[in-house]
């Protein structure tokens, strides 16, 4: 069974996403037509995100169809920030418990062609040569990493709680992540190992560990994108 994300779903996280990375200033002046536009889609879903929005304390509704937003607290980004570290933690503790071979084995593959990308890039920025290319092929990997980790918990609410709970936006993430190792070649790399070590735990049935390495490697994740705020 899958959970279909809905029109209001996706405009709450692209502008709570939009607020988290500074694109949407505090105190500027939103409307309702204005995002509906940017988002492409009809006022009735934005009303109900932004709805949403005022009730987490990120707006405040200055007239009928109109917001600014709000002063944001560091703390409340953190807020945000903990809830995802939290889910993706349950995540990987209910793939632990349900993940099937054949997604084990998924796991694996996808690392391995991780490997290859990152040898190839590295290889690349030694010789003086452009790495984009193989950089936006790793970022699309461990994309598919995540996805199928979240694929083998096999709990499509915790899914969608997951999807609604994010920081970024994916867009905004690959971004800040492309903007990160362009200023460091090294960025993420220390990280990078606990894939392998997440996948043992998974094959070994450890929720616990493995509830363990995906907090972790969120939290610093997370901390490492924010830390320009």
């Amino acid at each position: 069974m899958t959970v279909t994300e809905t029109l209001a779903d996706q405009a709450y996280r692209h502008v709570r996403a939009a607020i988290a990375a500074g694109e949407l200033t505090p105190g500027e002046k939103v409307t309702e037509r204005g995002l509906a536009g940017r988002l492409a889609i009809s006022p009735t879903p934005v009303r109900e995100a932004l709805r949403r929005l005022e009730s987490d304390g990120l707006i405040e509704r200055i007239g009928p169809r109109t917001v600014l937003v709000a002063e944001i607290r560091d703390a409340a980004i953190d807020d945000l920030a903990e809830v995802e570290v939290g889910l993706r933690g349950l995540v990987a503790r209910f793939a632990a418990r349900h993940a099937t071979p054949g997604q084990l084995d998924t796991l694996d593959e996808i690392l391995d062609r991780a490997d290859d990308l990152l040898i190839l890039l590295k290889e690349r920025r030694s010789q003086g040569r452009p790495p984009e290319r193989h950089l936006t092929a790793l970022l699309d990997t461990m994309l598919e990493f995540n996805e199928t980790v979240n694929a083998c918990a096999h709990n499509p609410v915790l899914i969608r709680m997951l999807d609604q709970s994010r920081v970024f936006t994916r867009p905004q993430r690959r971004e800040l992540l492309l903007q990160r190792v362009a200023e460091d070649d090294t960025f993420g790399l220390e990280r990078y190992t606990s894939h392998r070590a997440l996948v043992r735990a998974l094959r070994a049935g450890d929720s616990a560990t493995a509830e363990r390495i995906a907090i972790a490697d969120s939290q610093g994740g997370l901390d490492a994108l924010l830390g320009g705020r």
